[in-house]
């Protein structure tokens, strides 16, 4: 990939989270009957991060949360050359009537959060299923998915890369950098 164009600062990233958690707080209250979910292997940083936020927002109470392994459920697992190695699903709980907000950093084609889907049925049947991201990539969608929370839309090409930068498990500062091809010459 050759050089980064930054998307969201710091500043922006912070905001961000802040305008997502308080727009979920605003659908979902006290979450008493929502769960956040993160999606192994990178949204499971922005639901943690968005439950935290959560937590200070209504003074203490902490939203139902869990990471959810997909690995299995995606529709290209047998077309890899090298064997899958599964992340960690931790759902202590089952979704069976609860409001879910399945969490992810990026939304691209959709393929990721069919699978999310697929996969949160083996745990109960929700009783509504959301989407929140912090980048929807728009115009790259291949299956009818949307997202009703969106930190930041960006246009960007295919073989373009958006990149999510957490602090604590990336090094440096929160950041999101859009990543273009590298060009080769012959």
């Amino acid at each position: 990939m050759g050089p980064a164009k930054l998307l969201i600062n710091p500043l922006q990233f912070r905001l961000t989270l802040d305008r997502l958690a308080h727009q979920l707080v605003e659908e979902h209250g006290d979450f008493s009957n929502s769960a956040l979910i993160g999606i192994q292997p990178r949204g499971i940083h922005l639901a943690a991060r968005l439950g935290d936020r959560i937590q200070e927002i209504l003074g203490g109470t902490r939203p139902r949360s869990g990471d959810l392994d997909i690995t299995f459920f995606r529709d290209d697992f047998r077309r890899r050359d090298q064997p899958l190695r599964a992340a960690v699903t931790n759902l202590d709980f089952t979704v069976e009537n609860l409001k879910v907000v399945i969490v992810d950093d990026v939304l691209f084609t959709g393929r990721t959060i069919r699978a999310a889907m697929d996969a949160l049925l083996a745990h109960g049947r929700p009783e509504t299923v959301e989407l929140a991201v912090l980048i929807d990539r728009r115009f790259s969608r291949e299956l009818p998915i949307e997202a009703k929370y969106v930190g930041r839309s960006v246009d960007s090409l295919d073989s373009q890369r958006v990149r999510v930068l957490w602090s604590e498990h990336d090094g440096g500062e929160d950041r999101v950098e859009l990543m273009n091809p590298t060009a080769e010459h012959g």
